[in-house]
């Protein structure tokens, strides 16, 4: 991406009018459709107002936000800033906003999700701007449903349901994968949490070997060794690397794709007229829930930042409701920002089948369990997410049995958060 000459108007009121000395903002970027991108565009509004200040957007592979940037900033060798997800994990990192920010229209605007960014140790820091609301849940491939002439489940129907109308399909259809699911353990918690898994009681206790944990850890190694799921997502990847099903879905070759919100933009993209697609939410379990999780990413500033005070100005002017509710529009992404979700959005050329899937995950969003948003904000989930890849793959793959790689998820959390300690 080419560098940016800018600070919004926020920083003008600050004092940092140009002409000034130049410079530098590092801003690393990561993008599941066009945000990097349509960030650029907005910030360059201001470069001829600002030439003293320089801020070049950095745009890497998801996988660098996850792995390169943590190590970065423990040798302090980071961005100013940067778009990250392991929204609590980080949060020793963070620059909070509180001193150069209005904390009113901050609180009013970004409500609970601010809390997601303190870490264990709460407080009341502004540490970050929650830029994109995401939930999990299914894409369906509704053409394959068609030609199969089998009914699509109701709305609120169970995992078991699905999975057996989408296996119908497939076979009607010579369809490879009747069901898919990312290899992250993100993506894993909804299902448990309709399942009966607590993962993080709100006392705040996290478990990843509750019986309704192991309930849904079993009933996924059997799809995925009885050919319901597409084995090789989880089974040809180790640790805790992370794998999804899109490319699948985009060619057809899967009935039922249980991912999130995020995908819509690259659906909406490159699956084109090829079949139709919709979005159908999160299947319920026995437990009587129907929940997805929640997530996201968010844009936040590092203390070790030279230059807190642009910094945060211009994380400030992305937050303000106007520019916040274009970049909403032209990236097709939900919005967290209370005052632009209740004024409602207009998904800029977004196909009739884009902008119904968004609906139906914002729609998707009251059924999301309190444990969910807890999980969320849980300043270990990472931890937690990637001993969920690791074991329940080992179980899938026959390196375990189901009772060992729940009892192994049990000890691993206990050294994750005995070395957290």
């Amino acid at each position: 991406m080419t560098h940016l000459k800018l600070l919004g108007t926020t920083a003008l009121a600050l004092g940092l009018a140009a002409p000034a000395m130049a410079q530098e903002i590092r801003f690393m970027c990561y993008s599941d459709g066009n945000e990097c991108e349509v960030y650029d565009d907005v910030l360059t509004r201001f470069e001829a107002e600002n030439d003293g200040v320089d801020v070049i957007v950095d745009v890497v592979p998801y996988q660098a936000i996850l792995e390169n940037l943590p190590i970065q900033l423990a040798a302090g060798s980071g961005p100013d800033m940067a778009k990250v997800t392991d929204l609590g994990g980080l949060s020793q990192y963070y620059l909070d906003l509180a001193p150069y920010v209005d904390r009113g229209y901050w609180e009013s605007s970004f409500g609970d999700t601010l809390s997601w960014y303190r870490g264990a140790d709460g407080g009341d820091a502004i540490n970050g701007m929650h830029s994109q609301l995401t939930i999990t849940g299914a894409f369906v491939n509704a053409t394959l449903f068609e030609q199969a002439g089998v009914e699509m489940p109701a709305d609120d129907a169970t995992w078991e349901e699905w999975a057996e109308a989408a296996s119908a399909v497939a076979e009607a259809t010579d369809t490879p994968f009747p069901m898919a699911l990312d290899r992250t353990g993100h993506r894993f918690a909804g299902p448990a949490i309709s399942y009966g898994a607590s993962i993080l009681s709100e006392d705040g206790t996290p478990s990843l070997s509750d019986e309704g944990f192991a309930a849904f850890t079993a009933q996924f190694v059997e799809w995925n060794n009885d050919g319901t799921m597409a084995r090789d997502v989880w089974a040809g990847q180790g640790g805790a690397t992370y794998q999804d099903a899109a490319q699948e879905f985009i060619n057809g070759e899967l009935v039922f794709y249980y991912s999130g919100s995020w995908q819509v933009g690259r659906m909406d993209e490159q699956v084109g007229d090829f079949f139709d697609w919709q979005v159908v939410g999160s299947p319920c379990g026995p437990a009587g829930v129907c929940s997805g999780m929640p997530g996201g990413a968010g844009i936040v500033g590092f203390e070790q930042t030279e230059h807190p005070e642009i910094v945060a100005a211009v994380i400030d002017f992305l937050a303000q409701e106007d520019i916040y509710a274009e970049v909403t529009a032209r990236t097709r992404n939900l919005p967290a920002h209370l005052g632009v979700a209740a004024a409602g959005v207009e998904f800029e050329d977004a196909s009739p089948a884009a902008a119904a899937a968004l609906s139906a995950f914002a729609s998707d969003l009251p059924d999301v369990a309190p444990a969910a948003f807890r999980y969320q904000g849980y300043v270990n989930n990472r931890a937690m997410f990637g001993i969920t890849a690791e074991r329940v793959s080992q179980a899938i793959v026959g390196e375990l049995s189901v009772d060992e790689a729940v009892e192994r998820m049990a000890s691993d959390l206990e050294a994750a958060l005995a070395d957290a300690q």
